[in-house]
């Protein structure tokens, strides 16, 4: 009776495994999905700032990115959200790039400095 009882531990843990690598399995799929979401999503921003920026306001962009990525990608999705909503007439130029920019720029903190 006593090797029943281990050939049944052998097989709940044999069960308990093949559970655990399955759901690894899935987590692991669920997770390249949204890496696939992911990159469709950067592929068709890409592909609506090529459609609605000059080469001059892309390069003002691509500047700005190389020095603040996170604040370029805010404006990144701005200007795709302005497209998405069909806001953008004709393409957005150098110069509607810099009022983009200004518009979204975070407040600079002003210190008032008093001396007595």
């Amino acid at each position: 009776m006593s090797g029943n009882s281990e050939e049944d531990r052998l097989e709940q843990l044999r069960q308990e495994r093949l559970e655990e690598l399955q759901d690894q399995a899935g987590g692991e799929e669920a997770q390249q999905a949204a890496q696939e979401q992911q990159e469709r999503a950067k592929a068709q921003q890409d592909a609506l700032l090529k459609q609605y920026l000059t080469d001059d306001a892309r390069q003002r962009l691509n500047a700005v990115e190389m020095s603040k990525p996170e604040f370029a990608e805010k404006v990144k999705r701005q200007v795709t959200a302005l497209a998405q909503s069909g806001r953008i007439q004709g393409k957005i130029d150098e110069d509607r790039m810099k009022q983009i920019l200004r518009e979204l720029k975070p407040e600079e903190k002003s210190f008032d400095i008093r001396r007595r």
